[in-house]
């Protein structure tokens, strides 16, 4: 700087507030310091945006020949770091309104919660959209050399080291455009490599419509594809940036492109991949969520909140000219236009799987094998989603074959003319289900039952409560004389299986509320039947898999008199109340309908009574055979 130029240079200071500010910038920031760049790189943005603008009606700027781009320069021994564009240039005076203040309103009101812990240091950047200012985190001194787009306009010079001054001095440039040259500490030294400037461009930037220069080659794509219109796109583009944008060598198994301009303004692509990973698995994956940027610009690399939780298998980006570039998180979250997002976006994902549901069913059975236990998480969590959901669940029913699954509306559309309820049943897998004793009026009325096999399921079914205004009811609870299902004559009033009752009473004492007659039973010799019912007991079998110190509730133990093994025991009871093998019966078979409920706390236990009860079968047939061979012939 020559002697005049020297005797021209101002000292300013900033107010008293924005030195705390810039103190917290320079000292307490050490998260996320790349964020400089990419901060610098929005202000070029913006800086040859506006030009641009300008040029529309105005020809007669400086250097109007000169190139749109944005330039970065490293060098390792200066420790320097130096971002030119050539955009709409400051004056003097814009210096001073654009760098030499901050939006300053509510700093004060931010220091004071800082102090009282409300607030994280980090929140400063999108509380006072002082986004500059994070190159304090970095720099030692910053020196910004500008100069108008006005042909006549004098370049100045603004610089400071983030002590609470800045000086103002007149400059030499011949260029339009602005030059920050950001002398970096000695901590951030890794900043003046270019190969760490190119990733940072490439992460946070690299779809700025205009080419981003680290030394002589342009490092970033500037085409964004969820900018364009949806006919300009073609498969093969969509599969390829789903490729780079998640590192899934596979192809998604859909995508959605929205572009919308009211109420907010959005430009997403969002993606369901082919599979769940196994990081996807649900409660194990916390850095879920869809990319964020504002006017392309990269400002959140995981937004959890731009989808409903059970959506966070999806994967993607999303872009709006409304939000600003410099925002904190907790700002983001609260923003009203993140409902808007939100709302649209899950409205458009949902409207495309019911249409993958409706007009290609294997695909989306490859969907519901994959992702389906996250829109049942949905249904069971969050209120909300049950209209836009619950046309989306598929169950296993018993009326459908193998693994075929079955819709609500499918199940309603074949119920019997006289049905009154959707019908469910609840095990720990579509084996023990099958098997379940309450499915025997079922059977015998050919009436289709829905199999839950999944904790989750039982949950949402709870939450929805009715589907086109019938009601879920367990198969436990259901009223036989209402399902009009003729059932073989009640023998229950036998003097020998009323004997039997009070005995399987006596044998198992405490370990069931009472024991009785079973009116609806016929395939199965015994059932077992919450005092209470309702949601208590289908909340049981979740207990169990939950709690380790779980206690099997006590339940009522209904007998089917008309089943050979109940009848042959109560013959039993009736020639032989010793037998030894009598107790050992009963206990299996209570345990037996505890295993196929679900609510059987330790399965191996029966292991020493089941090995009893085969060695007494075969001695009987042992006994038998040596019996029949000393017969005379």
């Amino acid at each position: 700087m020559d002697r005049v130029q020297e005797r021209n240079v101002e000292h300013h200071e900033f107010r008293a507030e924005v030195r705390q500010l810039l103190d917290i910038l320079a000292r307490s920031l050490y998260t996320e310091r790349e964020i400089f760049l990419r901060e610098l790189i929005s202000n070029a943005s913006d800086a040859l945006n506006r030009l641009q603008f300008e040029m529309l009606t105005n020809k007669d700027v400086l250097d109007p020949e000169a190139e749109l781009a944005i330039r970065i320069q490293a060098d390792k021994e200066q420790r320097t770091v130096t971002v030119s564009d050539t955009g709409i240039g400051m004056t003097r005076e814009e210096l001073i309104e654009n760098l030499g203040t901050i939006a300053h309103s509510g700093a004060r009101a931010f220091l004071r919660q800082l102090q009282e812990g409300e607030v994280s240091p980090e929140n400063i950047i999108g509380q006072f959209g002082v986004g500059f200012y994070s190159v304090f985190m970095v720099a030692e001194e910053v020196t910004v050399t500008t100069r108008s787009y006005r042909p006549d306009a004098q370049a100045w010079s603004w610089t400071s080291r983030g002590d609470g001054t800045y000086t103002l001095a007149p400059a030499e440039r011949a260029q339009r455009g602005t030059t920050v040259t950001v002398r970096l500490k000695e901590d951030a030294a890794e900043f003046a490599d270019e190969w760490r400037l190119e990733q940072i461009v490439r992460r946070h930037s690299n779809y700025i419509s205009f080419p981003i220069y680290v030394g002589d080659r342009v490092v970033n794509r500037q085409v964004a594809i969820w900018r364009q219109s949806p006919s300009e796109v073609t498969e093969e583009e969509y599969v390829q940036f789903y490729r780079e944008l998640t590192l899934d060598p596979e192809r998604p198994l859909l995508w959605v492109h929205v572009v919308t301009d009211a109420p907010v303004n959005i430009r997403s692509i969002i993606y369901v991949p082919g599979r769940r990973e196994w990081g996807l698995v649900p409660g194990l994956r916390s850095d879920y969520g869809l990319r964020l940027y504002a006017r392309k610009v990269l400002i959140q690399e995981r937004n959890a909140d731009l989808l409903p939780a059970y959506l966070r298998f999806v994967e993607g980006v999303v872009d709006s000219e409304d939000l600003p570039l410099n925002v904190s998180r907790e700002a983001v979250q609260q923003d009203p236009m993140l409902r808007h997002i939100r709302r649209a976006l899950t409205t458009r994902l949902t409207k495309e799987l019911k249409r993958l549901a409706d007009e290609e069913p294997d695909r989306y059975a490859t969907f519901w094998r994959e992702f389906g236990i996250f829109l049942k998480e949905g249904v069971a969590t969050d209120p909300s989603s049950h209209e836009t959901l619950k046309d989306l669940l598929r169950f296993h029913s018993s009326r459908a074959d193998g693994e075929g699954l079955v819709s609500l509306a499918a199940y309603v559309a074949r119920m019997k003319p006289d049905q009154k309820a959707i019908y469910y049943a609840v095990g720990d897998d579509l084996d023990s289900v099958r098997h379940s004793p309450h499915l025997d009026p079922f059977r015998a009325g050919e009436i289709e039952v829905l199999y839950l096999v999944e904790p989750v399921e039982t949950f949402a079914v709870l939450a929805l409560r009715e589907y086109q205004g019938y009601p879920f009811q367990n198969v436990e609870d259901a009223d036989v004389e209402a399902l009009r299902v003729e059932l073989p004559a009640d023998e229950g009033a036998d003097a020998r299986f009323q004997a039997l009752v009070e005995r399987v009473k006596a044998i198992l004492g405490d370990r069931v509320a009472d024991v009785r007659a079973s009116k609806r039973l016929t395939t199965s010799p015994c059932r077992l039947v919450d005092p209470e019912g309702g949601p208590q007991r289908d909340l049981a079998r979740v207990r169990r898999l939950l709690e380790q110190d779980f206690e099997a509730p006590k339940r009522i133990l209904e007998l089917n008199p008309r089943h050979t093994l109940i009848r042959h025991l109560a013959d039993v009871q009736a020639t032989r109340p010793d037998d030894p093998l009598l107790p050992l019966i009963v206990q299996q078979l209570l345990e037996n309908a505890l295993l196929v409920e679900g609510l059987l706390p330790n399965p191996a236990a029966m292991v020493p009574r089941i090995q009893a009860l085969m060695e007494a079968a075969v001695a009987a047939r042992a006994h038998s055979h040596i019996t029949h061979k000393e017969e005379p012939s």
